[in-house]
């Protein structure tokens, strides 16, 4: 019956014709701090916004799921993050949540950090082997935030393919469902990295570190949907974007409806122009 749970979980993640995920991340305030994310501080006003566009699901905190989604409940899958690193321990994650918290709360899945080829990689490694653990008794899937950024990797090795790929293969060995990392930077050699794990295990992307003009995020999103990734899991230049709900809604129509990057900029002019979001 566990199983049955996460399936219907699972289906909530995804959209039934793309099979693609798309998902809206909220959780950065506390690794990052709240005053340099602008989008992040009227946090009520920024998931309202977000919520308008339509995305799968969205990833956030127990706190602010508890004083934020309840208008919003059932119209939006809710990931609860249950971990994080800090400003002044940026390699190591640290556990606040529980997967009977997460049932509690109506979550569709549970969310984990970790920072691999690093000095707190294996106390890590083991977090998510104990909630890979829990989550799969109890019915609910567990999504890894797992990126190369440990104290041995080099700042210009954090997107090389042999490193994103020792992400997604370690949480796919270590039972997780679904792996958000990072974009290598091209399509062939993402390719490679979804070769590396089996079919059925799900891998998104995150905005990127280094995406800084909006054709760099969209060309980046429909690079990745072609090559084989399942997904995404953004943040930052969504809601740090002067129109969320467009950018939302045009993101929605690249990963589930096929939009090139020329038609996904037009949806977004229009609707910025035009504010008729309800009409898509």
């Amino acid at each position: 019956m566990a199983m049955l749970g996460k399936e219907v979980r699972m289906s909530r993640l995804v959209n039934p014709e793309s099979k693609k995920m798309m998902a809206i991340t909220v959780d950065h305030a506390i690794s990052r701090g709240i005053a340099p994310m602008k989008g992040l501080q009227p946090i009520q006003e920024t998931i309202e916004r977000i919520v308008m566009g339509r995305p799968d699901a969205m990833t956030m905190t127990k706190g602010i799921a508890e004083h934020c989604m309840w208008p919003f409940a059932g119209k939006v899958a809710l990931l609860m993050k249950v971990s994080n690193y800090s400003p002044v321990s940026p390699t190591r994650d640290t556990i606040f949540g529980s997967v009977d918290e997460a049932v509690r709360m109506g979550a569709d899945a549970v969310s984990m950090g970790a920072m691999t080829l690093g000095d707190f990689q294996g106390e890590q490694f083991a977090a998510i082997g104990r909630f890979s653990e829990e989550c799969m008794a109890k019915g609910m899937p567990l999504i890894g935030h797992v990126y190369p950024k440990g104290e041995s990797v080099p700042a210009d090795k954090q997107t090389s393919w042999e490193n994103i790929a020792y992400c997604v293969r370690s949480a796919c060995e270590l039972g997780m469902d679904i792996v958000k990392t990072t974009y290598t930077g091209d399509p062939d050699s993402m390719a490679r990295v979804v070769s590396c794990v089996p079919s059925s295990f799900r891998i998104v992307i995150q905005g990127g570190d280094k995406c800084r003009t909006l054709d760099d995020y969209l060309t980046m999103t429909r690079e990745a949907m072609d090559c084989g990734v399942g997904g995404v899991t953004m943040g930052r230049f969504v809601w740090e974007y002067e129109d969320v709900t467009a950018l939302v809604i045009a993101l929605r129509y690249m990963i589930h409806k096929g939009y090139t990057v020329k038609q996904a900029k037009e949806l977004l002019a229009q609707l910025e122009h035009d504010k008729n979001y309800e009409d898509f």
